[in-house]
């Protein structure tokens, strides 16, 4: 059997959750000897396995694309402010792709104008190797939308899409949904889903004919492992005998995220308790948001490396992760790896690693009052706390460890390998 040798491509290597998740993959599969490399539009890394554009030109266009891919936008001034992606801006991706001369193609994250919706046919056609698409989000199989919050219309053909608050049937939405159906019904494809949720709404979708697996991340437990919590405390300059909370997002200001929320939550909290409370924030924004609660505040920024992360997370009592929509937060994983008992709402993926009464507690969907009651709830049984922080740490190491998930995908690029060649004699 030929080794394999897997092209990931993802817009970066490290900005954002998909693209940390798509780069520890990576990791994982040259720590077992795989050959892989990622093709990425904005690398961050120092990885000499990670390629993007070396030129001024690419570079250049790399940074103004995103901008103008997303110019028929302002066709739809009342839109929300949700993350969109049309994908329509032709580029030289395919020929990048082509000289790296990869045996399978795993895309990632691929919006910000990397991948334009029509080179993914073609990128298979050229290459004639099986295509494996890890889902981050909905967009894949959606009209330009990455969560469609409530929204079933991405099921059929969208278009009078309630993001853009259109009205009309031929909208934007539709016009990209269609450029997708119209593209790619035949693709030689296989569609990983990190969490269950995400892999039920790709088998209501244009992808239901293909196969679906479910492949959690993977996290280094290693770097992600319980430390003392005095220490942590110490190190972060944080009071040692204060209730610490932990609210993470790569952006705190991002509606989805739930800043708002957790604003309403923690501004429930009586008066009496709040003294007894520090938030700890890890993002932009978190002042602001302390401030807004009249809680004491220590906000750390964004902090990239995984063993500062960890200290942070183990710093906590409990992390809190607010969001209206997701599929497997990274700051939830983490959170579980360092054994840190974890407070969010019951929506997409996030069931998978927060299970009430186990490793946390989950509110109603966008109910700040109740989100604020289960916060109260788990502090107030620090006995209760103490088992989750037991419980966290056995299943990240049972569920969760990146050689398992490296493996499995090891053997589903395997699987296709085979197949491919059989198709072809």
């Amino acid at each position: 059997m030929n080794p394999i040798k897997p092209l990931l491509l993802s817009a970066s290597d490290l900005g954002g959750g998909a693209a940390i998740a798509a780069y520890r993959l990576h990791q994982g599969l040259t720590q077992l000897g795989i050959e892989s490399q990622m093709l990425v539009q904005e690398k961050l890394s120092d990885d000499h396995r990670v390629v993007t554009s070396q030129t001024k030109l690419g570079k250049g266009w790399a940074k103004i694309a995103p901008s103008i891919d997303r110019l028929l936008l302002q066709r739809y001034p009342h839109r929300d402010r949700t993350t969109y992606s049309l994908q329509w801006l032709p580029n030289n991706l395919v020929e990048r792709v082509i000289n790296l001369k990869p045996n399978i193609l795993n895309l990632h994250w691929v919006c910000e104008s990397f991948l334009r919706i029509e080179d993914l046919a073609r990128l298979q056609q050229v290459l004639q190797v099986p295509i494996v698409w890890t889902l981050h989000d909905m967009w894949p199989f959606t009209g330009g939308c990455h969560y469609s919050f409530d929204c079933d219309r991405y099921q059929q053909k969208c278009g009078t899409c309630p993001q853009l608050h259109s009205n009309k049937e031929n909208d934007l939405s539709h016009w990209i949904w269609q450029r997708k159906i119209r593209t790619w019904p035949n693709l030689n494809m296989a569609i990983v889903a990190p969490s269950k949720w995400l892999a039920e709404q790709a088998r209501q979708s244009m992808f239901m004919h293909l196969p679906i697996h479910h492949i959690p991340y993977g996290i280094d437990t290693n770097a992600y492992r319980p430390i003392d919590q005095s220490q942590c405390r110490s190190v972060l300059g944080v009071p040692e005998h204060k209730k610490i909370l932990l609210f993470g997002a790569h952006s705190l200001s991002e509606p989805r995220k739930g800043g708002d929320l957790l604003i309403a939550a923690l501004q429930a909290i009586p008066a009496s308790l709040k003294q007894d409370l520090c938030l700890l924030t890890l993002g932009d924004g978190g002042a602001e948001i302390a401030q807004a609660v009249g809680i004491a505040n220590l906000s750390l920024g964004y902090a990239s490396g995984d063993r500062l992360k960890a200290v942070v997370y183990n710093a906590a009592d409990l992390v809190l992760v607010p969001t209206r929509a997701d599929n497997l937060p990274l700051v939830l994983q983490e959170s579980l790896a360092c054994g840190t008992p974890m407070v969010s709402f019951r929506v997409g993926g996030v069931s998978d690693l927060v299970r009430p009464g186990i490793t946390g507690a989950l509110a109603a969907p966008n109910n700040a009052l109740d989100f604020r009651d289960r916060i109260m709830e788990l502090l107030d049984n620090p006995d209760q706390l103490a088992q989750m922080a037991t419980n966290c740490r056995q299943i990240a190491l049972k569920e969760y460890p990146l050689h398992q998930q490296t493996q499995q995908y090891i053997n589903l690029f395997r699987s296709l390998q085979v197949n491919n060649r059989s198709e072809k004699i």
